[in-house]
């Protein structure tokens, strides 16, 4: 676990921004997602955005040991990966 651990914590600081804007597990999805893409840097393009915030959901599905917060957050990461396909 440790090692997954030291992973998961380089991958996340050498790709700034660091968080996911107050994303929780308790919240509606309009509300999970809004503030995920929301936390992304505003002089980014959109797309860059969604694929960033993508990237940090699925990032944190994978380390996850929450089912529930597992099971969200790929789907949140699902959701932004398909806008940025269109």
């Amino acid at each position: 676990m440790a090692k997954n651990k030291k992973w998961f914590q380089k991958a996340v600081r050498d790709k700034p921004p660091y968080t996911l804007g107050g994303w929780n597990k308790k919240q509606s999805t309009s509300t999970r997602r809004r503030l995920a893409l929301a936390s992304r840097p505003k002089n980014w393009t959109l797309k860059h955005r969604r694929l960033s915030a993508a990237r940090a959901l699925q990032a944190l599905a994978n380390v996850t040991k929450d089912k529930r917060t597992g099971e969200l957050a790929g789907r949140d990461a699902s959701y932004f990966y398909e806008l940025v396909k269109e």
